[in-house]
């Protein structure tokens, strides 16, 4: 990856190793695994191609083929160091593979395997309601399911779906819950998926009193785009922003169409006032994928303001495709002398997993001392909270006159030249 220099908007991530069109959840590479253990992989497009099937194999053996664009199976495997070899295919003969290096040992036990398998929620995050529930099944006690639903805690009401899949909104007052994810099988066998949840206030609904919204700053006029330098960008680089009625949310979205080449990127960006006491942020959006959204890598959130010593603090924050996390800016070096960088965050995000033509809610929490000192708090995605907790100097003598200022920025996937069309709704950010 090459660096990123100092843009004076914003930072961006450049060039980077190619993307893995396979996500393999479970295992992870070099784990000791019992036997069997449980698999679990999604696909993005392989070669731009939408997913047709997924399959995989140990080391040299034979190849299990699911048809679907989602694995989860229990597969068995003598003890000793191994290579799971998952694969998937487009649905024009491409064909991706992600291996994952594996031991497998006696000493650990065999990973209990469901019948039904659930990707939203996890026990692992805070849930904002609504929240999003995802789960699949093929069989029930070996016989074919036929509906799945849902329920909370020990109540009689339960949603049921149609079908080996179940998709949907959960509301849930806040709390620990038990979300109970069930599956029938065509001859009337019952299945059933615990899922611990812990479901916590809106970020919106604890804001404080004295906290000042700036509501709609996507409707601005005075939007401006331009090639982000620092991502090798050249004159192939191109984007153009405007306002729509369709989609959107509000009745007035923004619409940016991008071109890029060489995993280059397009920053846009607008001024919206001034502020230079405020010391707490909550950068608040709806953002959608529309045509061309397997080109786009990074998506990138960043305001900058300057404080009351001159200083220009960049609060800057992107969803990573190539780290597959959540990323924020830091000044490693001092304000009059900066190396600008980026850090990797453990929470998780990926540009390739946000389904397209779909509103997705972006929220992210950070605060600042009057040294530019930024703590980056916390972040949700459709209602699901990552803690970040992290702080780094973030502040650069620029010399610009007080301002905030916001930028979204689209990087491209690929080397050759590509188009995407992103739109921005409710773009709203609180200080206080």
């Amino acid at each position: 990856m090459r660096s990123s220099l100092l843009c004076v908007l914003a930072l961006s991530v450049c060039a980077a190793p190619a993307f893995a069109a396979v996500t393999v959840n479970s295992p992870s590479p070099n784990t000791t695994v019992g036997n069997p253990f449980v698999l679990t992989a999604t696909a993005s497009p392989c070669s731009s191609q939408p997913v047709a099937s997924m399959g995989y194999s140990l080391d040299a053996g034979a190849t299990t083929v699911v048809n679907a664009a989602s694995i989860n199976a229990q597969v068995a495997a003598p003890t000793g160091n191994h290579t799971l070899h998952v694969k998937s295919w487009g649905n024009q003969g491409a064909s991706c593979s992600t291996d994952v290096p594996i031991m497998v040992s006696s000493s650990v036990a065999a990973t209990p395997f469901t019948d039904v398998s659930v990707s939203q929620p996890t026990g692992a995050f805070k849930l904002v309601s609504p929240f999003a529930i995802v789960a699949s099944g093929t069989q029930c006690k070996s016989q074919p399911i036929t509906a799945m639903g849902y329920s909370i805690d020990d109540s009689s009401n339960t949603t049921i779906m149609n079908g080996g899949a179940l998709s949907g909104q959960v509301t849930s007052p806040t709390g620990a819950h038990t979300l109970h994810v069930k599956a029938w099988g065509s001859q009337g066998a019952s299945c059933v998926n615990d899922v611990a949840i812990n479901v916590v206030p809106s970020p919106t609904s604890t804001l404080p009193s004295s906290a000042i919204a700036v509501n709609g700053i996507h409707t601005l006029i005075n939007w401006v785009a331009e090639i982000d330098t620092a991502t090798g960008a050249s004159n192939t680089t191109y984007g153009a922003t405007s306002l729509t009625s369709a989609p959107t949310l509000s009745g007035t979205a923004r619409q940016f169409t991008t071109t890029t080449a060489d995993n280059s990127g397009e920053r846009y960006h607008v001024s919206f006032g001034a502020d230079t006491a405020a010391t707490n942020f909550l950068y608040d959006a709806w953002v959608y994928l529309g045509a061309g959204a397997n080109n786009i890598s990074n998506l990138e959130f960043d305001m900058n303001q300057v404080m009351a010593n001159g200083r220009t603090v960049i609060y800057g924050f992107q969803c990573d495709s190539w780290s597959k996390t959540w990323d924020y800016t830091a000044n490693l070096g001092t304000p009059t002398a900066p190396k600008d960088t980026w850090l990797q965050s453990t929470a998780a995000c990926n540009v390739q997993n946000w389904a397209p033509n779909t509103w997705h809610h972006v929220q992210i929490a950070y605060s600042r001392d009057t040294a530019g000192n930024v703590t980056y708090k916390s972040v949700w995605l459709d209602n699901v909270q990552q803690d970040l907790n992290v702080t780094v100097n973030s502040a650069f003598a620029l010399g610009w006159s007080p301002t905030l200022l916001t930028n979204f920025q689209v990087d491209g996937m690929t080397q050759a030249s590509s188009n995407s069309t992103v739109y921005l709704d409710n773009l709203t950010v609180y200080r206080w």
